[in-house]
C-alpha cells in the first residue's frame, strides 16, 4: 500500500508540475507528444520568456526574388496555422493516417526540422521522370493503375512546409503534386513554416550533429 501512495503521490506532483507550465501552446493544452525517428519528443513551447531568436530565422528581409512573399492560398489547397498542424501531428502523424513533409533541401533538413517530418525536398517532386514519381506517389500511398494512371483512395493526407512566409519549396512542392493528380483535400499547407514555428518557441528536432568549423 505505501508503494502504491508513493507512485501516486509522484503521479499527483508530476501533474502539478504539467499545470503550472507557465507557457503553454493553448490554455488547454501544455505540450503534445509525437515520435520523431523512434524517439518520443514533447512539442511545446520554451518556457523562458525573454528568449529572442539569434538565427538566421530572425532575419526579416531577403531578397526578393527568390525570397518573395508567398500568397495566403496554393493550388485551392486549404492553408492552415500552428494549432491546425499540432492537431494533425498528434491525430494524424503520430497515428501513422498522415504524413508532415518538409520540403526544403536535404542540408536544410537535417540541421533542424519540426518534430515527426519525414524530408521530401520539392526538387523531388518536380522531378519529370516517371520512375521518381511511381516512387514518390508509392511512398504516399497511392496505387499506380494499369493504364498509367494513379489510385489516389488511399494516398495519406499530407501537411507540407518549409522555412517561412518568404519561401517557396513548399509552394513548388504542392503544386508538383496537384498537377501530378494528387487530391487537393489530401493536401494541408503550413505556410508560415519554421520561422513561425521557431518565433512562438515550440519545439524543433536536429537529426545530423553539427559540426564546429
Amino acid at each position: 500500500m505505501r508503494k502504491i501512495a508513493i507512485v501516486l503521490s509522484l503521479f499527483t506532483l508530476i501533474n502539478a508540475q504539467e499545470e503550472n507550465i507557465l507557457v503553454k501552446i493553448t490554455p488547454e493544452i501544455p505540450y503534445v507528444k509525437i515520435k520523431d525517428s523512434g524517439v518520443e519528443v514533447k512539442i511545446q513551447r520554451i518556457q523562458d520568456t525573454s528568449n529572442i531568436l539569434t538565427d538566421d530565422f530572425a532575419l526579416t528581409s531577403r531578397p526578393c526574388p527568390p525570397h518573395c512573399i508567398t500568397p495566403i492560398k496554393v493550388e485551392g489547397v486549404k492553408t492552415i496555422g500552428e494549432l491546425e498542424l499540432i492537431d494533425f501531428i498528434k491525430n494524424k502523424v503520430y497515428k501513422k493516417k498522415g504524413i508532415l513533409v518538409d520540403s526544403r533541401l536535404k542540408r536544410q533538413y537535417v540541421l533542424e526540422t519540426i518534430p515527426g517530418a519525414i524530408n521530401i525536398p520539392f526538387t523531388i517532386a518536380e522531378v519529370e521522370s516517371k520512375k521518381v514519381k511511381d516512387a514518390l506517389f508509392k511512398a504516399l500511398g497511392a496505387v499506380k493503375k494499369e493504364d498509367g494512371s494513379y489510385d489516389f483512395s488511399n494516398a495519406k493526407e499530407l501537411a507540407v512546409f518549409c522555412s517561412g512566409l518568404w519561401c517557396m519549396a513548399s509552394v513548388r512542392f504542392v503544386k508538383a503534386l496537384v498537377d501530378s493528380g494528387y487530391p487537393k483535400e489530401k493536401i494541408l499547407w503550413y505556410r508560415d513554416g519554421l520561422q513561425a514555428w521557431k518565433l512562438l518557441g515550440l519545439t524543433t528536432v536536429v537529426h545530423k550533429a553539427v559540426e564546429a568549423k
